[in-house]
């Protein structure tokens, strides 16, 4: 029981994520940051008060943060399908100065 908990946190940390995760990933810390900087802009033209603009700029940072670092499952919903390891080696006949290697 503890070892199928222990493997499954382990899964979920480890962070697997495909290609189009990471694409996604990608995209989403660019739009989030910049609504993030209009946001936090615009909050603190308005209010006169330039602790509003970074506390809001943080805010909206650490909110993208939480959104983007962790390995949430969305990121891998296109796992690529590898070959299995092979030795490639095997089978390759390399000839040097005369001599055959491999």
């Amino acid at each position: 029981m503890s070892d199928q908990l222990l493997e499954q946190v382990r899964d979920a940390v480890e962070g697997q994520i495909d290609f189009e995760g990471q694409r996604l990933a990608e995209m989403l810390t660019t739009v989030l940051l910049g609504a993030v900087g209009i946001i936090a802009f615009f909050a603190g033209y308005f209010a006169q008060d330039i602790r509003i603009s970074l506390y809001a700029g943080l805010a909206g940072t650490a909110l993208t943060f939480l959104v983007i670092v962790p390995p949430w499952p969305l990121y891998n919903r296109n796992p690529e399908g590898w070959l299995p390891a092979s030795n490639a080696m095997q089978g390759l006949n390399v000839d040097v100065d005369g001599q055959k290697v491999g």
